[in-house]
């Protein structure tokens, strides 16, 4: 499942060495292979037969389900998971046919999500049918069997489609819903003879039910885990490829062929390097991806094996709005998922603790397939975000490791969160780099190989890794950065040169934006450092080290950033390498200025170093490094609102800076430019236009106004990005505008995107009618908690309190594992105290395992406080000095 990943900056708003022990030993950590479980393990499926028939018009179906199990200890009952559903009959036989069929006592368990079935006389060990009839509801949100409501030139259409990762399976079929407990599946679908209907197989057949009705049945999957089958229905259209003899498929609301192009074209290549790469050919007979209108507060795509779910924002180009953005995110988006049917579907985690064995593989593998398919996007430099995103939120107290524990249905969708995916995917790099790229991929296959259609813990991968590392260290590495939490940090204490050679001293302690008296934990650290036009070297450092780098000049530690460590510099090494900041390498310069960026608003070295760095970054410097800058000066603007005056002598200074950027960039893209520059335009844009900058802001409008008459006045790549402006910007005629074009859009997808800018404003009753209207059918069942959340960006405290006061209906618009971190996330953004008293009183009313978002948030807001009153004042001295 892919999840959009958010800067660091953000968040922050959000060969000769020797080892030197100097910490004392901690013990190994290691993990358990039993997987847990939430049912009896008396009784296991092996088999699914499915029917149902779905009532999309009265939002439920009747379903009808056999389940060959295997009995494995005397029993009188049988429990599984099941959920929202009501049974009409069950019954169970023996698998031979001899013997008679017992009807069973239903009892349903609401809270635990379970049906147990108790029979009259006791269960022998050995193999049965378990059958039973039950009605079950079509849901508005994604979650289980759920409807989406659209609009097209012909009227509204409704359309289903399942979600059930991470343990909803149990909303649709009462079935063993937890990922060890895998199986085969047969699904029959009644519906009507004019829809299309979708699973993981192809259909097998196709049989005339009468009254406008057929009978679909879908050929059977192989043995695999409840949350990865999928059904949908609708007035949908088919465009088709084919790569290594696999049928690959896009499926979309009818008449949408034309947008998916992009996306089919990029799964017929991916689909050939994937089985080139893991070496084992993908298994089902077809791939479809399947685009659908809407939205979810949680995820955009979903890698049901054999039937991707995507929404269609991240699957869809329309040439009207759509940006080159977009179109790496469509990439990015389909590589991630056509992973996963390796990574997760092939092999899947026992249980959600290893979930990162799924995403964080499919991030690694996602980033890895764009730098090759599309090296002109230069998306090696995105590893740094990435990394930084996961470090942001890595260094509070509220981090978890990457194996976590997890007891819930509630915390296993807590997983899916920054260190699962960006934490996770860093270490892969890293631990690919430190193993080496061939060994890694022939570890891979290994493991793939001996776990297909199975399950495992990441020890199997470690071990897997141990047989081709030559001997490295691989599971005492992996061990450190999977099994506990938090950021190392590698201090440079010295670099002295002699005879051509640098002779470094590191010191390893640990990076914290709230605990700075922490005692450290302990990692064995892959680095690699080098001096400036030299080959870097490699070493393992535990505790302190000393290495030895061929020449002399500046030191450079975690040279290429492949580590997921942070280096905090002496003041000397510091001063050498920012004098020659444009020798670095682009993704060095990233590093550089990130590391300097976060240490500087922990306290660990002065504000002004990043400052400086961004200050002195040379005209010529990589888009990325520009982008790397105005993002951060857009941070720190945030740090100042509500504070007018320091603000606008802050806002003077970093449009200042980031004008002649934009003056050498323009409106226009010029013939041959980079996608870096293009991605850049519409950054500085953005940016230029919440710094308050008149021309940009002058600009925007005058385009926004000529549209009606010049059609090349906002250009499909700025469109986007006029609108959001516009939006932010809005006076009550510009919003009444916007909702009547938003009202009378019949592409969902600018319909949605329509909607969620009526949340931007900035004025404060224009917000407060975006939440009145978000409670309301208008904006689409999937669209309004995203209103709200929009609107929490700038009006924490309005949004929060508007959604506290109506939590029965906003609860109906979120999606029901989401709740304990959508509200928290509300207050995200406040700079208030009493917010931290608002999280906590809604703390209170959910279990104590489903805190930890809550808890985070919280850490946040006093970070952010913190960096308000100490870092802050320093940050005014500089632009004191500084003209600013």
């Amino acid at each position: 499942m892919r999840k959009p990943l958010v800067s660091a900056i953000a968040l922050a708003f959000a060969v000769s060495a020797g080892g030197v022990l100097a910490m004392p030993a901690q013990p190994a950590a290691t993990e358990s292979s039993l997987a847990p479980t939430q049912l009896p393990r008396s009784v296991r499926p092996t088999h699914y037969d499915v029917s149902i028939v779905p009532h999309a018009d009265k939002l439920d179906f009747d379903g009808k389900v056999t389940v060959d199990v295997e009995v494995l200890k005397p029993t009188t009952s049988i429990t599984l998971n099941a959920l929202g559903m009501t049974f009409s009959a069950v019954t169970l036989a023996p698998a031979a046919g001899k013997g008679g069929t017992a009807t069973a006592k239903v009892t349903l368990d609401e809270k635990a999500q379970t049906a147990t079935f108790t029979f009259a006389k006791a269960i022998a060990p050995g193999r049965y049918r378990l059958a039973m009839d039950y009605v079950g509801t079509i849901g508005t949100q994604a979650n289980g069997l759920f409807a989406i409501d659209y609009p097209t030139d012909a009227g509204q259409k409704r359309a289903l489609y399942t979600q059930f990762e991470n343990s909803d399976a149990r909303r649709f079929i009462p079935s063993w819903d937890e990922p060890a407990y895998k199986a085969t599946f047969d699904l029959s679908v009644t519906v009507p003879a004019g829809e299309m209907a979708v699973s993981n197989m192809p259909v097998a057949s196709k049989v005339d039910a009468g009254h406008g009705l057929e009978k679909v049945t879908f050929r059977t999957t192989p043995k695999m885990s409840t949350y990865l089958l999928f059904f949908g229905l609708g007035d949908f259209d088919r465009a088709t490829t084919s790569s290594d003899g696999t049928e690959i498929g896009v499926v979309m609301q009818k008449g949408k062929a034309a947008q998916a192009k992009f996306a089919l074209d990029s799964a017929k290549a991916v689909l050939h390097d994937y089985n080139e790469y893991f070496g084992i050919k993908y298994p089902l007979p077809k791939l479809d991806n399947i685009a659908a209108p809407g939205s979810s507060q949680f995820f955009s795509a979903m890698e049901n094996w054999g039937a991707i779910f995507t929404f269609e924002y991240a699957m869809l180009l329309d040439p009207s709005i759509s940006t080159q953005g977009d179109k790496m995110e469509v990439f990015g988006t389909a590589a991630h998922e056509m992973a996963h049917q390796w990574f997760g579907d092939l092999v899947t985690m026992n249980w959600w603790d290893n979930l990162w064995l799924n995403e964080g593989f499919a991030s690694w593998m996602a980033e890895r397939e764009t730098e090759k398919r599309h090296p002109e996007w230069n998306t090696v430099l995105d590893t740094v975000g990435v990394r930084e995103g996961a470090m942001s939120r890595d260094a509070v107290a509220t981090t978890h490791p990457i194996v976590q524990k997890i007891d819930t249905v509630e915390q296993a969708s807590q997983a899916f969160d920054t260190i699962t995916y960006s934490k996770g995917e860093a270490v892969i790099r890293m631990l690919e780099a430190y193993v080496g790229p061939e060994a890694w991929r022939q570890g891979v296959h290994n493991y793939l190989k001996a776990h297909a259609y199975g399950n495992t813990v990441s020890d199997d991968l470690w071990h897997a890794m141990d047989g081709v590392a030559g001997g490295k260290p691989i599971t005492q590495v992996a061990h450190d950065f999977t099994l506990q939490p938090g950021v190392p940090l590698i201090k440079v204490d010295s670099a002295v040169c002699n005879g051509g050679q640098t002779t470094v001293k590191l010191t390893q302690g640990e990076f914290t934006k709230d605990r700075p008296g922490k005692q450290p934990l302990r990692w064995h650290v892959p680095v690699i450092a080098g001096t400036l036009g030299s080959q870097p070297v490699s070493a393992l450092v535990d505790g302190q080290a000393t290495m030895k780098l061929p020449g002399c000049g500046p030191v450079l530690v975690n040279a290429g950033q492949s580590g997921y460590y942070r280096t905090l510099y002496a003041p000397a090494q510091l001063a050498a390498l920012k004098q020659d900041f444009g020798k670095l390498a682009p993704i060095d310069q990233l590093g550089l200025m990130s590391d300097s960026w976060a240490e500087g608003m922990a306290g660990l070295q002065p504000v002004s170093d990043y400052l400086d760095m961004a200050r002195a970054t040379p005209a010529n410097a990589a888009p990325e490094i520009w982008a790397e800058v105005a993002g951060s000066l857009a941070g720190l603007d945030e740090y100042y609102r509500g504070d007018e005056a320091r603000q606008q002598r802050f806002r003077a200074y970093a449009t200042g800076l980031l004008e002649p950027v934009f003056a050498r960039v323009g409106w226009e893209a010029k013939p041959g430019e980079s996608t870096s520059t293009t991605l850049l335009r519409t950054q500085l844009i953005g940016t230029l236009a919440r710094l308050g900058d008149r021309n940009v802001l002058d600009e925007v409008r005058r385009r926004y106004d000529a549209q009606a008459t010049d059609p090349k006045a906002v250009p499909a790549a700025l469109r986007k990005t006029i609108l959001a402006i516009v939006a932010q910007h809005a006076d009550a005629a510009t919003w009444d505008k916007l909702h009547a074009q938003a009202q009378a859009e019949k592409s969902p997808m600018i319909k949605d995107r329509l909607y969620r800018l009526l949340a931007v404003a900035e004025d404060k009753a224009l917000a407060r009618r975006a939440l009145d209207l978000a409670l309301t059918p208008e904006p689409g069942a999937t669209n309004s908690a995203g209103m709200i959340a929009s609107v929490a960006w700038r009006h924490p405290e309005m949004a929060y309190d508007f959604a506290m006061a109506h939590r029965a209906q906003v609860d109906k618009l979120v999606d029901s594992t989401s709740s304990s971190r959508f509200y928290p996330a509300l207050g995200g953004s406040s700079f208030d105290p009493a917010m931290i008293g608002k999280i906590q009183a809604y703390e209170a009313t959910i279990a104590p395992g489903a805190r930890r978002p809550a808890e985070t948030v919280i850490a946040n807001i006093k970070y952010r406080m913190m960096v308000r009153k100490d870092r802050l004042p320093a940050v005014d001295a500089w632009l004191a000095k500084h003209g600013g």
